[in-house]
């Protein structure tokens, strides 16, 4: 998973730095919201972590932001030094999903985006798993819907898990690129190839209940609409 972490506080970076490595989760780290903010315009994340005080705008505000101008809801864990109830409710309404006293505690911090992202995001089996309409065999990296059985190369198979198990997100090239090649500066042409082979392969198109849009300078939305009646005017 891909976590933003804002702090001003490099100590405390360092030290989420290290946990969610440890975790497997890819780490980002900020140190004022302003370039978060910018970052959030052409990439996405799976989880955010933000302090309250920093040097420029408030987590507060940077929360708020976020839960007005974004269309996913990416889950948020708010950490600060204030411990006041009126402060909890204050961040709560804000838009955060949990709520962490400083200092931070590894094994705190561990539980707590553990619990985030358990709930936030549907984690598949090693067995054969159904999402939609769709069942897929890692095994065999094959993708069954119906009585129809579709061979997937791995790298396909791996990024069709990955669409279906986010459907209805906005995923920025380098979230994909990350998440299913485990870089972020791989060919985007690649990417491309392999958005187009999935769409055709699966039938992920309107007729068939499925978009897969390119987003102009961001990335991919997958997500299932009302299937469109053979012969309809699609403009």
């Amino acid at each position: 998973m891909r976590v933003a972490v804002l702090d001003d506080d490099q100590a405390l970076l360092d030290l989420a730095q290290q946990t969610l490595r440890t975790m497997g989760h890819e780490f980002h780290g900020f140190t004022d919201g302003k370039t978060l903010l910018r970052a959030l315009r052409r990439d996405t994340f799976d989880l955010l972590i933000l302090d309250w005080q920093l040097p420029d705008v408030s987590g507060i505000e940077v929360m708020r932001w976020i839960r007005n101008n974004l269309a996913e809801r990416v889950p948020i864990l708010f950490v600060t030094n204030r411990s006041a109830e009126a402060d909890v409710i204050e961040g709560l309404t804000a838009g955060a999903d949990d709520f962490m006293v400083k200092p931070i505690r590894v094994g705190e911090l561990t539980a707590r985006v553990n619990a985030l992202l358990r709930r936030a995001y549907h984690h598949s089996s090693t067995g054969q798993f159904v999402i939609d309409r769709y069942r897929f065999d890692p095994a065999s990296a094959q993708v069954h819907f119906g009585e129809q059985s579709i061979v997937l190369k791995r790298r396909e198979f791996e990024l069709a898990v990955f669409l279906f198990q986010n459907m209805g997100r906005l995923l920025s090239r380098k979230h994909l690129l990350a998440s299913v090649w485990g870089v972020e500066d791989h060919s985007s042409r690649s990417l491309d190839t392999h958005i187009s082979r999935l769409r055709s392969k699966l039938g992920l198109v309107p007729e068939n209940g499925y978009r897969l849009t390119a987003i102009y300078s961001i990335g991919y939305r997958f997500e299932a609409v009302s299937p469109v009646p053979p012969g309809a005017d699609l403009s």
